[in-house]
């Protein structure tokens, strides 16, 4: 078994004891994938079913069914993608197209997409995504590139990192 998916394996497996406690730590898990079939960066959100419809409620003051309403599914991913962006080394945006959203279980995906562009060295991450809905949200990256994964965490006042990317 190869050493990393050995670590991500652990981080998996401690954010599904996290998620097991009751709602005391909001988490959500972030996926940034650079893919090289479809020549994308693929950004796949994970959030808890209970927390996105909870945060629509919050964020709407009001009532909320994410499950039967597609209106709010849709506040939700919109929410989303304008909460969350991508820069390379020197600053400048990637754009983000979003792809959609899904619920699986209990959770909601939200998916964006921008074109692999040559020459990134790093890339910095801006991820707001209910950080300003509770002060204790937790927000983990996991970053994937030629089978390499980085991993960075926002919480609290944390609203940007960067990461730096191995030589291709």
């Amino acid at each position: 078994m190869k050493p990393w998916f050995k670590a991500v394996f652990m981080v998996l497996l401690v954010f599904a004891a996290h998620q097991a406690r009751t709602h005391q730590q909001k988490e959500a898990i972030t996926r940034v994938l650079f893919n090289p079939r479809t020549g994308n960066i693929e950004v796949m959100h994970r959030f808890l079913l209970h927390d996105a419809e909870h945060a629509v409620r919050e964020l709407r003051n009001g009532a909320a069914n994410i499950l039967a309403s597609q209106q709010d599914q849709e506040f939700f991913s919109d929410y989303v993608n304008r909460h969350f962006s991508i820069a390379d080394q020197d600053g400048r945006a990637l754009s983000l197209s979003p792809i959609g959203h899904e619920i699986e279980g209990r959770f909601m995906w939200v998916y964006a997409e921008t074109p692999i562009i040559k020459g990134i060295e790093s890339l910095t991450l801006r991820h707001e995504v209910l950080l300003d809905v509770w002060p204790q949200q937790v927000n983990l990256v996991n970053l994937e590139r030629n089978g390499d994964i980085k991993s960075a965490t926002f919480t609290g006042g944390t609203r940007q990192l960067t990461i730096e990317l191995d030589p291709q």
